[in-house]
């Protein structure tokens, strides 16, 4: 199968540039030819309010680009990442008029919320949730803290709302957690055109050993990560046990003070991906203390993979990751002392915390392998091919 995957690679969205990347991996790996297509953010710069808001809108270069391309290339499937701001929707209607079957990866909420993660001021907001026009979100200028970018991307959504790109010009949405499924139909998109695909590791990484005596954090540094809560659980553990914390973001200056106070506390940056990997296969257990409706990270996932047990805020996609007591402990999110309390029973419990992290790695091999994921794949690009195949002849 000849396969076309876009992508707009953009500043904060790290995990979908690694998940774009894995997932046409894993189709060559397959046999499939991929053709990759990405723009990056960097001519954003350059680009006044104005061109910046018509581009996301519409992009007609794009739109003509893309038509050229699907051309020359006769993919049968277009798969759609990630197109803001610079792609636009446009490149839906670009593979449409071109008679290929286009499946979009839902990896946010910028469909539903202009920030993409129902979080505002520290805590879960959904204003704007269902709403004709999301209003709320320009005037609290939710995106980029700015009213006019804000309400950039909410012209975005409203305008292909009336278009019907939502409802026409997209034959699959993927979204990577039933909460999240649930949240898409709440939010207007259509139920029958969603489907459910885990998220997955290609190529897996091996079991580790656990034996570090450490807890480990691996994530971006920012609110609704949930880093404060991380930090002040720490602070009320008094070093009980140590804590690595591998990320940056816009709380890292902030995460570094912290680590110099608390003994036991330490922040090593961002780092490349095989050393993480070997520091999550020795913790004692991995922390996903996130405030937001995550839609379905990888690192969670990794942890499995390498048999870490997992501490997760009770919250959004990671209520279906963690089993309590078999695979890892739920805490309730944003409190710390709650979080502490779920540390000390697991330090308390060695014998539990052992049979987790044969459990960790079960549940991987049973729910987020690459060879499962491929099959779910296909039978979504499939699904896509026979539903292009009936508008097409409507």
């Amino acid at each position: 199968m000849r396969i076309l995957t876009v992508h707009n690679h953009y500043q904060q969205l790290g995990g979908e540039d690694t998940i774009f990347a894995t997932e046409s991996d894993l189709l060559e790996s397959y046999g499939h030819q991929v053709r990759r297509y990405t723009i990056h953010n960097d001519q954003v710069k350059e680009m006044g309010s104005l061109a910046l808001t018509k581009a996301t809108l519409w992009n007609s270069k794009i739109y003509q680009d893309l038509r050229t391309l699907i051309r020359q290339e006769k993919p049968q499937v277009a798969h759609f990442h990630n197109t803001f701001p610079l792609i636009s929707p446009a490149a839906y209607h670009a593979a449409q008029a071109e008679g290929v079957p286009v499946v979009q990866t839902l990896h946010n909420f910028r469909l539903l919320c202009s920030n993409g993660l129902f979080f505002r001021d520290g805590q879960i907001c959904e204003d704007c949730l269902g709403k004709r026009v999301a209003w709320s979100g320009v005037i609290h200028g939710c995106y980029r803290d700015s009213r006019i970018a804000s309400g950039a991307v909410t012209a975005m959504v409203n305008f292909h709302s009336l278009l019907g790109t939502w409802t026409n010009a997209v034959d699959v949405f993927i979204a990577y957690s039933h909460f999240a499924l649930d949240k898409f139909i709440q939010g207007g998109l259509p139920k029958e055109k969603i489907e459910f695909k885990t998220n997955f590791l290609y190529p897996a990484p091996e079991l580790g050993k656990g034996s570090g005596a450490y807890a480990m954090f691996a994530g971006r540094l920012s609110p609704e990560k949930g880093t404060g809560t991380l930090l002040e659980a720490w602070k009320q553990l008094g070093g009980k046990i140590p804590l690595k914390i591998v990320g940056d973001g816009p709380l890292g200056f902030q995460v570094a003070q912290m680590a110099q106070q608390m003994p036991g506390v330490e922040w090593l940056g961002r780092k490349p991906l095989s050393e993480v990997y070997e520091m999550m296969g020795e913790a004692s257990f991995l922390v996903i203390a996130s405030e937001w409706y995550e839609t379905f990270g990888r690192v969670g996932i990794e942890a499995l993979a390498k048999g870490t047990p997992l501490i997760v805020s009770d919250i959004g996609a990671l209520a279906e990751l963690v089993e309590p007591n078999y695979n890892g402990l739920r805490f309730r999110p944003g409190n710390s002392a709650d979080l502490a309390a779920k540390v000390e029973w697991v330090l308390n419990h060695p014998e539990e915390l052992s049979k987790m992290r044969h459990s960790a790695r079960a549940s991987f091999e049973a729910k987020y392998t690459a060879p499962d994921n491929y099959q779910r794949l296909m039978e979504i690009y499939e699904l896509a091919r026979s539903r292009q195949q009936v508008t097409s002849h409507k």
